[in-house]
């Protein structure tokens, strides 16, 4: 029961951001899909988890669990390759087209799985969800 309620927050919360591009809905996505399974562009699985500072809040980095070590990802450096979809269109053919930004890999998975971009068919079958 409670999945269900879980999937159907994801997808109004999915849906919102895809009609508005608002980076307000964008955390609010990012927080809801937080230890969700990912995958990169050629296919290599990844997580994220958002911790919380001392102050109880959510800081704004996303830490990517891909290996032993985990790697941190500024929320601003989401946010830039959220303002350049508007610039690269629906059909994004590879990560960099999102801009030079410091793990856009990453964000290109994320993206991906949140219906804010399509890929091109060679990708989309490296990227099935697990």
């Amino acid at each position: 029961m409670q999945e269900k309620a879980e999937r159907q927050q994801r997808c109004q919360a999915v849906e919102k951001l895809r009609e508005t591009l608002d980076e307000k809905y964008l955390w609010e996505v990012i927080l809801l899909y937080a230890g969700e399974s990912f995958k990169t562009y050629t296919g290599l699985p990844f997580t994220y988890e958002v911790r919380k500072g001392r102050n109880g809040d959510y800081t704004r980095e996303l830490w990517i669990d891909r290996r032993e070590n985990s790697k941190s990802l500024a929320l601003s450096s989401v946010l830039l390759a959220l303002r350049n979809i508007k610039k690269v269109g629906a059909v994004v053919d590879r990560p960099k087209a999102l801009g030079d930004i410091r793990g856009v890999s990453y964000i290109y998975g994320m993206f991906y799985r949140f219906g804010l971009i399509d890929v091109p068919d060679t990708a989309r079958q490296k990227m099935k969800c697990l």
